[in-house]
């Protein structure tokens, strides 16, 4: 499972490096969506990776 949190990792890096350069040239909503997915998908593997984020989901979802 830690190899698809860090496949996670590596391609919110990626897109989020292409929001910046998009940033740079064309500006506008076209460089925001992948600075904000890209983002997302950082915090979310990095969550992933934290030991027990399967017990806080499990709470979250009450899956019990």
């Amino acid at each position: 499972m830690g190899f698809w949190y860090l496949l996670l990792l590596l391609t919110g890096v990626v897109v989020f490096i292409v929001g910046l350069v998009k940033i740079k040239t064309a500006g506008g909503i076209k460089a925001f969506v992948p600075l904000v997915t890209g983002g997302l998908f950082v915090i979310l593997s990095v969550f992933l990776l934290t030991p027990n984020s399967s017990e806080i989901i499990t709470d979250l979802l009450n899956l019990q």
